[in-house]
């Protein structure tokens, strides 16, 4: 990859789904993150996709860090055996130290809370507010309804093409982490 692109952030789900290779993808991509020598920034859980991609990550050696709020914590949702976990108080807080710490976002399958974070960070991209890169790791064709619904917001005219081109749309790892590095731009200092 590039310099540029050394922590890669990944939303998804906190429950397994209903399709058993969701959750084997998920691994796969935390292992081929480590094996990479790229760190894992995600929400901390321990369970459904979002479990197993920090498995993957930390049987591959890699680095591994964890943000999630106290009342998470509280519930007992979260790991305690990754390279560092971050407990904060709120939702917010946590977004934007995971923004913070990772250089790039990658969104495997998940519901609305995925849906809701990945939108964010996107947004801020569009406005300036963070210039991490998005990408949507379309697994046996699992993210095409909400692009396809996102292309009908480009078409009445309340989305940018260039916005929607902006997220890379992969199905496989490298593509997704090619995409992203051609995205991330230098920092300035």
């Amino acid at each position: 990859m590039t310099s540029e692109l050394r922590r890669v952030a990944v939303f998804c789900a906190s429950s397994p789904g209903h399709d058993e290779s969701l959750v084997r993808s998920a691994y796969d991509v935390g292992k081929g993150l480590a094996e990479r020598g790229l760190g894992l920034v995600y929400g901390a859980g321990g369970s459904g996709l979002m479990g197993a991609v920090a498995q993957g990550a930390l049987d591959a050696g890699g680095e591994v860090i964890g943000v999630i709020p106290r009342s998470m914590v509280e519930r007992e949702w979260g790991r305690d055996d990754l390279t560092e976990v971050h407990v904060v108080e709120t939702m917010h807080e946590r977004k934007a130290l995971m923004a913070e710490k990772a250089d790039a976002f990658l969104c495997l399958p998940g519901g609305l809370g995925t849906l809701e974070e990945i939108v964010e960070v996107w947004s801020w991209r569009q406005i300036g507010f963070n210039d991490d890169p998005v990408c949507f790791y379309d697994v046996g064709g699992f993210w095409q309804p909400f692009l396809h619904a996102l292309q009908g917001l480009v078409d009445a005219g309340f989305l940018r093409q260039s916005a929607l081109d902006d997220a890379v749309v992969a199905d496989d790892l490298d593509s997704a982490l090619a995409g992203l590095a051609s995205r991330v731009r230098p920092s300035s200092g």
